[in-house]
């Protein structure tokens, strides 16, 4: 491990359609409930999904301001997936004023525990610039955090209609 260098990994088992799921960790309305009330992230007016922007691999889609408790402003992204794999994952790869690393890959593992259950796995690797316990301190609370907003998401659902 390069020094200052931090690898976390989260998983949850959902029980959820795959589909189902990219939609939720696509959709603004989605990544706003992970985040919140810990943090918030800025996206351009209009935005709905990340689907409604033209990703292309290194590319940067926008600058994010990082707010934290959805206020003060704490960091940005500059937002840029490196690879996207519709419905079955990403990889994020963004430069960040904290960071002088921030890798998040994020997959979706079908049939993961039976029919109609999936793995979500968030993969971070990161290197802040001060801090390093602090800001690793916070990541892992913030990942534990949207992981358990989802798990509560899925237990709501109930199916198709």
């Amino acid at each position: 491990m390069n020094k200052g260098h931090v690898t976390l990994r989260f998983e949850s088992r959902l029980p959820v359609p795959q589909s189902l799921l990219w939609q939720w960790i696509t959709s603004v309305e989605g990544i706003r409930a992970e985040l919140w009330p810990l943090m918030r992230m800025t996206l351009p007016r209009g935005v709905r999904s990340l689907a409604d922007l033209p990703a292309t691999p290194g590319v940067p889609l926008f600058r994010s301001w990082i707010l934290l408790a959805g206020v003060l402003p704490i960091d940005h992204s500059d937002l840029t997936l490196q690879e996207i794999n519709p419905g079955h994952g990403f990889v994020e790869q963004s430069a960040m004023g904290s960071m002088a690393l921030w890798r998040h890959e994020r997959r979706i593992v079908v049939d993961a525990g039976g029919p109609g259950t999936v793995l979500l796995v968030d993969e971070l690797n990161f290197r802040p610039r001060l801090a390093r316990r602090l800001v690793a301190w916070f990541v892992h609370r913030l990942f534990e955090h949207r992981h358990a907003v989802l798990r509560a998401r899925a237990a709501r659902y109930r199916g198709p209609t």
